[in-house]
């Protein structure tokens, strides 16, 4: 009887041996098995407009797998007419959202409660030009003149600036040409630096030509494309936040180190949407956006991605002394800085 038992407990112990060893040799041949990775977390993102170098960065991040690399799957939505980033928040159809200081500032009054999780663009980049055959040679001789403004969001950075310096405008809306001042039109017309004032120049005016004002060198720099999510989002799964935040300067710093590997997976995403690609001018945007993103270029002045303390109250008191909100939160409300959980 024992020497049966202690056969049987032999063949016991002989079995568990073999599916020890099956098992060891399985991690032998297979040692990605030791070092499981975790599931991508997955994840939106809703530029404000359609596909172009203004966010060459993302779509670089996506494309060079680095959003996979900080384990999120990341779904980059088209914006643009018709593609609110903020709605696309609300609904829950996009998770974080690139969106300009004034505008987040704005709907958090409103009652959105959104928040900044790196400032991407650090600088202001709109200007105000003119002809110089206008005679209109500085800020004040705009007085009076007609003035071509964005609807929205887009026109509270002029019109703070014009309300500082006791400047009254005839403000004629704008469209997404700039025809209208090309045609005479209008005698002022906002741009970007990045965008519309390239597009003046390639219609045949020299710079020469024209009078520019930058609205940051007049004392008014709202800072503009930030990422931005609903603070319930955000405190859900910071670490998720975190990693979006740090893949998307990886991809900036790729992009603005590799750029014409970034204008290629850029024209893609454009002819993809259907949206005309015209590789010059988004060559002329991709250098731009390297200015006024990376510290210690011509408008870069902080570490990538933070949102400067007092640019941020100047925006918010300047908006809430023209009545365009009636209040703001605190800085450290409304900022996340995501290095508090590492």
């Amino acid at each position: 009887m024992h020497e049966r038992q202690r056969s049987t407990g032999s063949l016991l112990f002989q079995a568990f041996s073999l599916m020890v060893v099956v098992a060891l040799l399985s991690l032998a041949a297979y040692p990605s098995l030791l070092h499981a990775e975790p599931p991508l977390k997955k994840a939106s993102l809703i530029p404000l407009w359609s596909p172009q170098a203004q966010f060459a960065g993302y779509y670089v991040a996506l494309e060079k797998g680095l959003y996979r690399r900080y384990g999120v799957e990341l779904t980059i939505l088209n914006g643009g007419s018709g593609n609110s980033p903020v709605e696309a928040l609300q609904s829950g159809r996009a998770d974080y959202a690139v969106m300009w200081l004034t505008t987040a500032l704005r709907h958090r009054d409103a009652g959105i409660r959104l928040v900044n999780i790196s400032q991407v663009i650090q600088r202001s980049s709109m200007m105000l030009i003119s002809r110089k055959s206008s005679r209109i040679d500085s800020l004040q001789g705009m007085n009076g003149k007609k003035v071509g403004l964005w609807d929205g969001d887009l026109s509270i950075p002029p019109l703070t600036l014009f309300s500082r310096r006791g400047i009254t405008i005839r403000q004629v809306p704008l469209t997404n040409t700039v025809n209208l001042f090309l045609r005479g039109g209008i005698e002022v017309t906002s741009a970007m630096w990045y965008n519309e004032y390239h597009v003046i120049l390639n219609s045949g005016v020299d710079a020469d030509e024209l009078n520019a004002v930058f609205l940051s060198e007049q004392g008014v720099n709202f800072p503009e494309d930030g990422i931005y999510g609903l603070e319930k989002t955000v405190k859900g799964d910071p670490a998720l936040a975190a990693s979006i935040a740090d893949a998307s300067r990886e991809g900036w710093q790729y992009a603005f180190d590799h750029p014409e590997e970034a204008l290629d997976i850029v024209m893609k995403y454009m002819l993809r949407a259907h949206v005309p690609a015209n590789r010059m001018h988004q060559k002329w945007m991709l250098n731009r956006m390297r200015d006024i993103i990376m510290p210690g270029a011509a408008f870069g002045k902080l570490p990538s991605g933070t949102l400067d303390r007092k640019d941020y109250h100047d925006a918010g008191n300047a908006m809430q002394r023209a009545g365009l909100i009636g209040g703001y939160p605190d800085y450290a409300d409304f900022t996340w800085r995501h290095d508090a959980i590492q």
